[in-house]
Formats: structure tokens, C-alpha cells, sequence
């Protein structure tokens, strides 16, 4: 069976996704699995050996709201010669016109998503021969499964989920040279995200690591990437302890590290979903996107975040004149990491 797996990106997304393709392997090991992602995101799945063929593309052109006449010419170019691989089913787990139109012109019979009224853009229903039903409250990670499962009729994990992700001895040697600086008891921040909507304040950062090595005894390493170097000195300045340090990995690296660190503090974004695939303690802290959706599915991990707000439910704003629901005291996820720790020092 040839199945070609949808999910561009971002990062986060492709996470999400992992556990899906581990299921898939286990269940059908002869199949031959494709994946179909964005170059600029490819890089957490080069090298995966679960996949037998890494599909690299670029629609950055394709916007949300473009029309259906203006998206199949531009990518049809890009897949002309993927219909000879005979796709027997493909499985949009994107949600968006592109995704499926990608679905649709590799010339796969049967080309599942999501019900329409949980796909991202809805009119990218036309691409797809068959919906998975509409799967309510769940976690992404649970939802990409059960939308997976219908699509292949096999067996999903329900918990101890796979995150397959593929390193490298120099990325093992990177994370190494990072704890020999900075000493074994870490604990990662990550003040960056794709809104500013989903940002605490870089200072509270600053602040929270200062707290997190006079009551924790944790130096607090705060990974950046590309255009994120001022947002870490902002982070640097107001820490005083001199037990915090901006470091900028690689993405591999990056994920090396955190299977080192005793802890992961940081909003809605791709590290804390890296962190989730790591298998490390995580305290999220949570703005205008939902925690049961985005948030880690491991009931141990903690969740920072203000219900005393209305306008709090089912927002998703990248841009608001109200933002008050990232106004979040340092001494309230200080308290959230002292009851992760615990957690975490208790388990079996």
C-alpha cells in the first residue's frame, strides 16, 4: 500500500503529526509512506527512517484566501511528476486548500480530512473523497490519530504516544556542549512565539529565572532561533541571578537538549511542542489558543493560564487591543514549576 501523509507545517504541526506516522508503520510495516511537507520545515523530519519518501515543497506563494483557479496551476508544476507514484491513499491532516489540493493532484484514489466543519479552510473539502467525523474537544495529537485510524482502519495508541524524531552524534555532542557550560540542572524557557498574542512579557522570563535558581536550584537556558536575538537579551537584562543564558541552536540540537533538562516553561509554540516529544515536564502558558487542543497531552504537565476573563474562550487572535490574557504573575508559574517538579519527582 502507498500512503502519502499531508502535514506542511509548521513545526509544531509536524509534531503533532509523529505519532500518526509511528502508528502507521507499526500497524502496516510493508507499507510505502509518504510525506509531504514545506522545505522550510523538513528539517525535523529529514532522516526519519520510518518515512520512505520525504516530499519537499514550497507554497509560501499560496495564501489563505486564495481561490481554488489560483492554487492548482501553481502546484501542479510541483507534483507533475508524483502521480507515478500511485498514491493509494492520502491523508490531509492540514486542513487547508493547498494540503488538499497537494492530496488531489498526486492522483490518489482516496483522499481523506477532516468533517468540513473542523477543517481550517472549508472549502477544501472538494479535494477530499472522504471525511473523518467530527471528533469534538480533542487534542490535536489524538485528533491527527483518530482522523489516521478511520483513514487506514488501524489500531491507534490512546496514551504513550511515538514522537519518532531522528538525530544525529553532532547534535548529541551540541546538547553536550551546552550542559558541560552551563551544569545538568536545566531548565529551558522559551519566551518566542509565531503571534505576539501567545507572548508573556521577555522581563517575566527574566524574572522567572532568577526565582527558578534561588528556589530550584535550575539554571535557565533560553533557546532562540533567526531574529529572536534581541527578545533573549531582553530575557538576559532582567535576570540577576547570573544563572541564565542565551544560546541559539540548531533545531536537532535544540531538541537533544531538552531530553537533558529538568524542565520546559514557555506559550504555545514549536519548542513546547518539541519539549512534548522529548518526554520532558512542561508548564504551558496559555493565551488565545486552548490548551486541550495545542497544549501537551500528558495530564502531569501544567497549564498557566486566566479563566477570570470572558473573552478568553475560543479567541485564536494573532492581533488584540485587549491583550490581558498573557497578564500572568511570575509568582503564578513559579507555583505551576514548583507542582510540575513534583510531579515529576513522584512518578514511578
Amino acid at each position: 500500500m502507498k500512503i502519502l501523509i499531508v502535514k506542511l507545517g509548521s513545526i509544531g504541526d509536524i509534531v503533532h503529526t509523529l505519532p500518526s506516522l509511528a502508528a502507521i508503520r507499526s500497524a502496516l510495516p510493508d507499507a510505502e509512506i509518504s510525506w509531504a511537507v514545506e522545505k522550510r520545515s523538513a528539517e525535523i523530519l529529514r532522516g526519519n527512517t520510518l518515512i520512505d519518501r520525504l516530499i519537499e515543497v514550497d507554497t509560501r506563494a499560496l495564501h489563505s484566501g486564495r481561490i481554488v483557479a489560483d492554487i492548482l496551476p501553481q502546484l501542479r508544476e510541483q507534483f507533475r511528476d508524483l502521480r507515478r507514484s500511485k498514491f493509494d491513499i492520502a491523508i490531509d491532516l492540514q486542513g487547508l486548500l493547498k494540503s488538499a489540493a497537494i492530496a488531489k493532484l498526486t492522483g490518489a484514489k482516496k483522499r481523506f480530512g477532516f468533517a468540513r466543519a473542523e477543517l481550517r479552510e472549508p472549502a477544501s473539502s472538494i479535494f477530499l473523497t472522504n471525511h473523518g467525523e467530527a471528533s469534538g474537544r480533542l487534542n490535536i495529537v489524538r485528533k491527527n490519530l483518530a482522523l489516521t485510524a478511520g483513514a487506514l482502519d488501524i489500531p491507534v495508541p490512546r496514551g504513550d504516544f511515538e514522537f519518532p524524531i531522528f538525530t544525529a552524534l553532532e547534535h548529541i555532542h551540541e546538547a553536550d556542549e551546552i550542559v558541560s557550560m552551563t551544569g545538568r540542572h536545566l531548565a529551558v524557557l522559551n519566551p518566542a512565539a509565531g503571534w505576539v498574542t501567545k507572548m508573556w512579557p521577555a522581563e517575566n522570563f527574566g524574572r522567572l529565572a532568577d526565582k527558578l535558581w534561588f528556589d530550584h536550584g535550575l539554571h535557565s537556558v533560553v533557546a532562540v532561533g533567526p531574529g529572536e536575538e534581541e527578545l533573549g537579551e531582553r530575557v538576559l537584562s532582567a535576570s540577576r541571578s547570573g544563572h541564565t543564558s542565551v544560546i541559539r541552536p540548531s533545531l536537532k540540537g535544540y531538541f537533544e537538549l531538552l531530553k537533558k533538562a529538568r524542565i520546559y516553561i514557555g506559550g504555545d509554540t514549536g519548542p513546547m511542542h518539541l519539549a512534548v516529544a522529548a518526554g520532558m515536564p512542561i508548564v504551558g502558558i496559555f493565551g488565545p489558543t486552548e490548551w486541550w487542543r495545542n497544549g501537551s497531552p500528558d495530564p502531569a504537565d501544567v497549564c498557566v493560564e486566566r479563566t477570570d476573563i470572558a473573552c478568553r474562550v475560543d479567541c485564536h487572535r494573532r492581533t488584540c487591543s485587549n491583550w490581558i490574557c498573557m497578564d500572568i504573575t511570575v509568582e503564578t508559574v513559579l507555583a505551576a514549576v514548583g507542582m510540575r517538579l513534583k510531579k515529576a519527582t513522584d512518578r514511578p
